[in-house]
């Protein structure tokens, strides 16, 4: 189903024969350069289920994103509920995750703003945050260029990973309603 329509972009729920270009995506060395290792198609499988059951539990979730020319898959752009334990949560998330033949083309920049007007006018959300590694130059970049401003005393460790692992730390940018 068509959530998500940008001049150039289709933000859309999951479709199984979506697994195959995902799994491609999520073995580029690029793209994973800031997780923690490549997802097995097993676990594509279980992202698209739970993106799926998240749409229609909240009415949005990290959106299948493809080239309205072509129909091509190039990733996820979208909002995510975490509920994970952190100071900051529950909280809703917005993130991206193109193949890196797309990155540089603002692609990623046009999903996202979408999706934050997804979220704040048809969703009614309050706040939107994001967060990545301190060393991840090129989302940091990006969240600035979607007016979220970093929470200096938001610094924190995610609690899926080791807490010595070299993707441990996090940087928390947040960006409210009203700001938007």
């Amino acid at each position: 189903m068509r959530i998500i329509e940008t001049a150039r972009l289709t933000l859309r729920t999951w479709k199984k024969k979506d697994a195959d270009a995902y799994f491609l995506i999520n073995q580029d060395p690029k793209v994973l350069e800031f997780l923690p290792g490549p997802l097995t198609i097993e676990k594509i499988y279980e992202f698209i289920d739970r993106c799926n059951i998240q749409q229609k539990r909240y009415g949005y979730t990290l959106w299948a994103t493809e080239l309205k020319e072509t129909d091509e898959l190039i990733g996820f752009i979208g909002l995510n509920y975490t509920d994970w334990k952190a100071h900051f949560t529950p909280a809703v998330e917005i993130g991206w995750r193109l193949g890196s033949q797309y990155w540089g083309k603002g692609y990623a920049t046009e999903g996202a703003k979408a999706a934050l007007d997804y979220g704040f006018n048809k969703c009614g959300l309050k706040e939107i945050v994001s967060f990545t590694v301190p060393d991840n130059k090129r989302s940091i970049k990006l969240m600035e260029r979607l007016n979220l401003k970093q929470d200096f005393k938001g610094d924190f460790i995610h609690p899926k990973l080791p807490t010595n692992h070299r993707l441990s730390k996090h940087v928390l940018y947040r960006i409210r309603k009203k700001d938007y």
